[in-house]
């Protein structure tokens, strides 16, 4: 470490706050860059999938250039406070949300991977604790945010600790591109057989009412049935627990109990209400910010696979209650109505399907053997207990 030399942010970046639009802007225009986005990643993902309306004068001021790194700066708990995310690339035309700080750089000093993997090291994680203050929510002052310290090594250095790291997260890419083909697969192969009505024996099935003969018009209640999620206070999550645990549209957390012990097919009930997901693992803990969806006692032949699909193309998010904080509630979802296909076709489909999400959960098993690979050699390389 007596190579390695201490330098306050301040001296290798300035700081400037995002974007701050309201809820209409958004959807369409130019590639935005959102909280989510910036807490889930190490690094920006090559391309920025949302959307807003902004002016030449806002896509200056809050440009997106290599080397730029992006801080959260406001969240509803300390531990989401000062999460990192750098850019490998320029962005043009996008910019970044005002839940963020962008640093730009002031000198080339720093490789915009070795910062990345840095700053997400446990040890700086650390140091937000000091400087965040919490009222109703955890936030970060720009004095505080440029007073903080890095360790640098020579830029050789820096190369040489993020080549050893980004393997792991080459690997993890790979993984990712694996999962989203599969996940593409089940959604292509259910849009074709029960959207556009492409499945086997169509040319000889006649349309009654508007659906296939033997087809279901059903009150989704009477198909399936939504259980929230228990209570667990953030305060009570296991840092290195052995389960994970899901909130309104994700895994937030760990614990040490289950009480899901098989893949289920989750919807966001606050937070992020209507939002369908699912869990991965075979034992999970789901809070209360989603409801847990199983099949009636009578319709048990509807495999997760084909729930999933189905959810997805259900507009959960329109039947929400609340302006301030939307809620689905039970009440809102006995409005739907859901059409049950032909027994037999859906069995069909999660015969075809059910292996595609095996071979996700496996990927997912291995992502997180990488992720926790990476994590525990990440303090070691930055702190110079290993060399790279």
């Amino acid at each position: 470490m007596s190579e390695w030399k201490k330098v306050k942010l301040g001296e290798l970046y300035e700081v400037h706050n995002g974007l701050s639009k309201g809820r209409q802007f958004f959807g369409s225009g130019y590639p935005f860059l959102t909280f989510s986005t910036v807490f889930n990643n190490y690094f920006l993902p090559k391309e920025l999938d949302s959307l807003v309306q902004s002016s030449e004068k806002e896509r200056e001021a809050c440009s997106i250039k290599k080397g730029d790194v992006f801080i959260t700066r406001t969240s509803e708990t300390m531990d989401e406070l000062g999460m990192s995310s750098v850019a490998l690339r320029d962005y043009p035309n996008a910019t970044y949300n005002g839940f963020t700080k962008r640093l730009r750089p002031i000198t080339d000093d720093v490789i915009p991977e070795y910062i990345g993997y840095y700053l997400r090291s446990p040890k700086f994680r650390g140091k937000f604790m000091a400087f965040s203050t919490m009222t109703t929510r955890a936030s970060l002052a720009n004095g505080d945010l440029l007073g903080m310290e890095v360790e640098l090594p020579n830029k050789n250095e820096q190369h040489r600790i993020a080549t050893i790291l980004s393997r792991y997260d080459s690997l993890i890419e790979n993984y990712q591109k694996q999962i989203k083909l599969l996940e593409e697969a089940a959604q292509r192969l259910y849009k074709e057989w029960f959207v556009d009505l492409h499945f086997p024996g169509h040319e000889n099935t006649k349309t009654v009412n508007g659906v296939p003969e033997g087809w279901e018009e059903k009150s989704i209640m009477e198909v399936f049935d939504f259980k929230y999620g228990k209570i667990l206070p953030t305060k009570d999550f296991v840092k290195d627990g052995p389960i994970p645990v899901y909130g309104a549209s994700k895994q937030i957390g760990r614990y040490t109990n289950a009480n899901c012990f098989e893949p289920k097919v989750l919807i966001g009930s606050r937070g992020n209400a209507g939002f369908v997901h699912r869990t991965i693992e075979d034992e999970t803990y789901v809070t209360n910010n989603s409801f847990i969806v199983e099949p009636c006692a009578n319709y048990g032949y509807l495999k997760m696979p084909f729930i999933f699909e189905s959810f997805k193309v259900l507009d959960f998010v329109a039947i929400c209650t609340g302006a301030a904080q939307p809620q689905l509630t039970l009440n809102s979802i006995s409005s739907l109505k859901y059409i049950v296909p032909m027994k037999d076709l859906i069995i069909s489909y999660c015969d075809i399907t059910t292996c595609y999400f095996s071979k996700i959960a496996l990927a997912y098993k291995q992502i997180n053997l990488l992720t926790e690979a990476r994590d525990r050699l990440l303090p070691k390389l930055m702190s110079g207990k290993i060399k790279a």
